[in-house]
């Protein structure tokens, strides 16, 4: 049976979501699963936006020849090339063999790359700005190279002015019937998956998320259609400022997350004791986690979100504690930047991992590493309370 939804008459969401997998791209944890969007375009000529995974891949065909109603499929658009996107290629071409697939020189390669099947006689290769017509609708199409992979495009529809947007504005998250950004509660529900799914999949790439921003500022658009998460017909000036504030590294709230790494609860005491302190000098909304027990995706998540962040961490075979050194290596990966760091070290014997977070630290842009660093030998005694007292004001005093 079907399962669509229309954009408009003329427009119709044939995805699916996927509760079952557990995790993304087999390494972020989906809590909420994962939802594959495509979209169908009913004209003279039909066009379909991308493919979906093949998890899902019977829902989506029924989908397809629901929408069709007997008609045949005439172009194929594809705007991204990743797996979970492209998976039913093959599939379609058996059924229609005379559609065309649209896409750009790197798009065909990655075709050759990951398919053994030869198509290269259904190939139409387009350009930055070319058109296709298919009727009353005319597809644009608009290069935006590393948002993420190299040969993606986005794909943009004058008559109705949406914007298939790839895996730019994407969330994680399955859909469940409530498919547009005003049938749900974003804030409350979505921001966080939003967010986690920006920071993490695309994060690194800040500056190839702001050239595109400013292509596609030239362009009226009154609905963004994903390939993960909400179709936006509404205050989509939310999730573009979102998306401004995330490429640019700025943080979202002026907040402090603690981090810590604790091996047998005496740097999450301290760790405690900082964040009463905090509390009592009037922040609210303090986030906290355990490193060892937290996915380091939701970790990057409140990084991109906080302006402070607390890393606080054992020194451990004379190095940093190994899950904070992860989560180290995945920022600098993530090109984090512009924030205000405090550091806590323990170390019975030796302790040496503040020094040693700090030159990653500064290996990354514009990274403020405040000087008044806690160090803890095995636990925190009285004598360690002023040192300790003395990081927590500057923390509060750095966020005035």
């Amino acid at each position: 049976m079907h399962n669509t939804r229309k954009i408009s008459e003329s427009i119709i969401w044939v995805g699916a979501s996927d509760r079952r997998l557990a995790l993304f791209e087999n390494m972020f944890p989906l809590e909420r699963g994962v939802a594959y969007n495509s979209y169908l375009i009913l004209d003279e000529k039909t066009a379909l936006i991308d493919t979906v995974d093949n998890s899902i891949s019977r829902q989506f065909i029924d989908n397809i020849l629901f929408a069709l109603a007997g008609r045949q499929l005439d172009y194929l658009v594809v705007n991204h090339m990743e797996p979970d996107h492209c998976a039913n290629i093959e599939e379609l071409l058996l059924r229609f063999p005379n559609m065309q697939i649209v896409g750009n020189a790197k798009t065909f390669k990655l075709i050759d790359n990951f398919y053994d099947f030869n198509a290269a006689g259904n190939y139409l290769e387009v350009k930055e700005g070319d058109s296709l017509s298919l009727g009353k609708h005319s597809l644009s199409f608009y290069y935006a190279p590393m948002v993420h992979w190299p040969e993606v495009m986005v794909t943009y529809e004058s008559c109705e002015k949406i914007l298939f947007s790839a895996d730019a504005f994407g969330s994680f998250g399955a859909l469940s019937g409530n498919i547009f950004n005003d049938e749900v509660d974003f804030e409350r529900d979505w921001l966080a998956d939003a967010r986690r799914y920006y920071a993490n999949i695309v994060g690194k790439y800040g500056v190839q998320v702001q050239a595109a921003l400013k292509k596609l500022s030239a362009l009226e658009i009154k609905t963004i259609c994903p390939l993960h998460g909400l179709v936006w017909r509404s205050e989509l000036d939310c999730l573009l400022g979102k998306y401004d504030l995330w490429s640019r590294y700025e943080p979202e709230d002026r907040a402090v997350c603690i981090i810590y790494g604790s091996m047998y609860g005496n740097t999450e005491n301290a760790a405690n004791v900082l964040a009463c302190r905090l509390a009592e000098g009037g922040l609210k909304n303090i986030a906290m986690y355990d490193i060892a027990s937290t996915d380091i995706s939701m970790l990057i998540a409140e990084i991109f979100r906080c302006s402070h962040i607390v890393l606080a961490a054992p020194t451990y075979n004379a190095g940093i504690y190994p899950p904070m050194l992860n989560l180290l290596h995945d920022m600098k990966a993530l090109n984090v930047q512009n924030r205000t760091v405090a550091l806590i070290e323990n170390g019975s014997w030796a302790p040496g991992s503040a020094k040693q977070m700090r030159a990653l630290l500064e290996e990354m842009k514009d990274m403020r590493v405040l000087e008044s660093a806690l160090t803890l030998s095995s636990s925190l005694k009285e004598e360690g309370l002023a040192a300790l007292h003395s990081l927590g004001d500057e923390l509060l005093e750095s966020l005035k």
